[in-house]
C-alpha cells in the first residue's frame, strides 16, 4: 500500500480561514524589521491567503516619503529576497498578486510618534478604513525602539485608540527588548497596564514563530515514548545553543547599551527553555500554557553573587575570520567604545528545583561571530551499563542525544549507538534525522506569520505576558548585577570560533562539554 503525500504549506494553510477584518498600523514602517521581517510575512500570508479579505494598512515613520514611495521601497525590498539566499527569508521568485494585495492596502504618515498631534492624523485614517468597509478591529505594531514603546502605548490611548466597544478589538504588538533590567521590566509592564488590560497587549518573540519552536510541545505532549523519560531519571543535562556569525554590524550604539544577555537570553533562550522544561499544560489555551512556563521561570534557582561568577560567562569577540571572511575586532566597529566591556557571548549553567528536573543542569549560550549560525535544543540522555559488553571491543557508551534543530534548518535528530557490521561487537553512533522542509514541503517563512495571524485572531498562547517577562528578567538580575563590578572579566574569543575557553571551563567543571557547532 502506498504512503500518502506528505502535506504542503499549500494544503496545511487551507485548514486555516483568513483572519477577521481589520487595519494593521505599523510604527517604524520604514525600519529595517519591517522591510525584513514584516513585509515577508504579511506577503507570506498573501499567498496562503490567511490574510483578512478586508485589510487596510498605515504605515508609521520618521522618512519623508508618501504612500506610493513607502509601496516602491518596500515592492523593492521584497524583490531583492530572490537574489539574497543568507536573508531569514528567501524566495525563488515573487508571486506579484500576493505581494500586490499587500502593497496596495499600505497608506503612509510620516511624523514624530512624540508629538501627540500624529495620534489625531492616525484616528483620522482609522476612521476612514472603518467606513471603506474594513471595520473597527485594529492591530498596532510598535517596529520601534524599546524606550518608545511605553510612550506610543500612552499617546494611543489618550487619543482613544485603544478604547474596545461595540465587540470591535484593539490589540498592540511589543516588541523586545522588553526592558533592559528587571525593574524597567516591571516599570514598562505598570506604564502599559495602566493604560490598556492585558488581553490587548501580544508582547512577540519571533522564536516562538518558528515550526520547531512550537513542535516542542508538540513532540512532547503527543507523543507516548517522549514524556515518561522527560525528567531527571533519564535525562543527564540539556544544552540550549543560539549562536550567530554575524557581528554587531552597523548597530554598535544598540549593542554597547543591549550586550548578548539582555539582547537573547530574557526572551529568545527562555522561551525554548520554559518550553524544553515546563509541565503539561491542561489544555493549549494561552493562559494554561503560559501558567506552565511561569513555574519554570519561578522554580528557576537564583544564581547568589558567587554563583553568577562560577556559573556563567561573558566574552567578546576580537578579529578573526568567519566562514572565510575577515572579521573586525569588536572594539573596532563603528559606534563601540575602543574599551568596550559589553559581552558579545553569553553563557551559563541554569538549575530548577522542581521534582521533575532536580540535579539536571541547563547550560544556554549565545554569542555572535561564532563558527556557525544554529539554533538548537540538545537534550542528553544517561548512558546505558555496559556489563553486557565486558567481553568485547565496546569500552564507552555511545552518547544518547535528541537534537532539536530549530534553525536554519528545522528538525529533529536522534543519535543513539548502533553494531558496526562485521564479526566483532563495536557500537558506532549514527543519526535518525527528520527534516521539516523535505517531509511537509514547507515554503519560506520569518516566523512572524504564525504570530501575526493569532494576534489578529486574539491568539495570545505564542505571546509572553507581563509575569513571563518579569520573572524572565529576575533570573538574569544577578549576572547583571556583578558584571557592572567588572567580575569575572570579559573572556575573549577569536571571531569564527565556538565561544572563549572560559565556556569549556563552564562544562567541564560538571565533566562535561559543548557539543561542536
Amino acid at each position: 500500500m502506498s504512503q500518502p503525500s506528505p502535506p504542503t504549506s499549500q494544503t496545511m494553510h487551507k485548514l486555516a480561514e483568513p483572519a477577521p477584518p481589520c487595519a494593521i498600523v505599523i510604527f517604524g514602517a520604514t525600519g529595517d524589521l519591517t522591510h525584513r521581517l514584516l513585509m515577508p510575512a504579511l506577503y507570506n500570508l498573501a499567498r496562503w491567503k490567511l490574510l483578512p479579505d478586508k485589510l487596510a494598512m498605515l504605515g508609521i515613520g520618521r522618512t519623508q516619503t508618501d504612500s506610493q514611495g513607502l509601496r516602491e521601497d518596500l515592492t523593492k525590498t521584497i524583490g531583492g529576497f530572490v537574489s539574497d539566499k543568507s536573508a531569514e527569508f528567501s524566495a525563488d521568485k515573487i508571486d506579484q498578486e500576493a505581494w500586490s494585495r499587500v502593497a496596495n492596502t499600505i497608506e503612509y504618515i510620516d511624523g514624530d510618534i512624540s508629538d501627540t498631534k500624529l495620534y489625531g492624523e492616525i484616528k483620522a485614517e482609522i476612521d476612514k478604513f472603518s467606513k471603506s468597509g474594513v471595520g473597527c478591529n485594529v492591530l498596532f505594531y510598535l517596529a520601534v525602539a524599546a524606550k518608545f514603546f511605553g510612550p506610543v502605548v500612552v499617546n494611543l490611548a489618550k487619543a482613544g485608540l485603544t478604547k474596545e466597544k461595540d465587540s470591535y478589538w484593539r490589540r498592540i504588538i511589543i516588541e523586545k527588548p522588553f526592558g533592559h533590567d528587571y525593574q524597567s521590566a516591571v516599570a514598562l509592564n505598570k506604564q502599559i497596564l495602566d493604560v490598556v488590560s492585558e488581553s490587548q497587549v501580544f508582547r512577540i518573540d519571533h522564536f516562538l514563530g518558528k515550526e520547531t519552536v512550537q513542535n516542542i510541545m508538540a513532540l512532547r505532549f503527543g507523543n507516548g515514548f517522549f514524556e515518561p523519560i522527560w525528567n531527571r531519571d533519564h535525562i543527564d543535562h540539556i544544552q540550549i545553543t543560539v549562536s550567530e556569525t554575524v557581528g554587531v554590524e552597523k548597530r554598535g550604539s544598540f549593542y554597547e547599551a543591549t550586550g548578548a544577555l539582555r539582547d537573547m537570553v530574557p526572551n529568545h533562550l527562555f522561551q525554548l527553555f520554559t518550553l524544553t522544561a515546563m509541565e503539561p499544560p491542561a489544555s493549549f489555551d494561552a493562559d494554561a500554557v503560559r501558567d506552565r512556563k511561569e513555574d519554570v521561570l519561578r522554580a528557576t534557582h537564583h544564581m547568589s553573587e558567587e554563583d553568577a561568577q562560577r556559573f556563567a560567562v561573558r566574552g567578546q569577540y576580537t578579529r578573526g575570520k568567519v566562514q572565510g571572511k575577515d572579521v573586525n575586532d569588536y572594539r573596532a566597529e563603528p559606534d563601540v567604545s575602543p574599551q568596550s566591556q559589553t559581552e558579545t557571548y553569553v553563557a551559563m549553567r541554569l538549575s530548577i528545583d522542581n521534582w521533575r528536573w532536580a540535579g539536571v543542569p541547563f547550560y544556554l549560550r549565545t554569542g555572535k561571530s561564532m563558527a556557525k549560525r544554529k539554533t538548537e535544543i540538545a537534550i542528553r540522555f544517561k548512558q546505558a551499563p555496559l556489563s553486557i559488553f565486558k567481553d568485547t571491543p565496546v569500552n564507552e557508551p555511545i552518547d544518547n542525544w535528541l537534537i532539536l534543530n530549530i534553525q536554519p534548518d528545522e528538525g529533529i535528530t536522534w543519535q543513539f549507538g548502533a553494531k558496526v557490521p562485521g564479526p566483532h561487537v563495536q557500537l558506532e553512533a549514527v543519526n535518525m534525522k527528520f527534516s521539516y522542509k523535505d517531509f511537509f514541503k514547507v515554503q519560506p517563512s520569518t516566523g512572524y506569520e504564525t504570530l501575526l495571524y493569532d494576534a489578529m485572531y486574539g491568539d495570545a498562547t505564542l505571546f509572553q505576558r507581563a509575569d513571563n517577562i518579569e520573572d524572565g528578567w529576575k533570573v538574569v538580575q544577578p549576572l547583571l548585577d556583578v558584571w557592572k563590578t567588572g567580575k569575572p572579566p570579559l573572556a575573549m574569543y577569536e571571531a569564527g570560533r565556538a565561544g572563549p575557553e572560559a565556556a569549556e571551563e563552564l562544562l567541564a567543571q560538571d565533566g562535561r562539554k559543548w557539543r561542536p557547532l
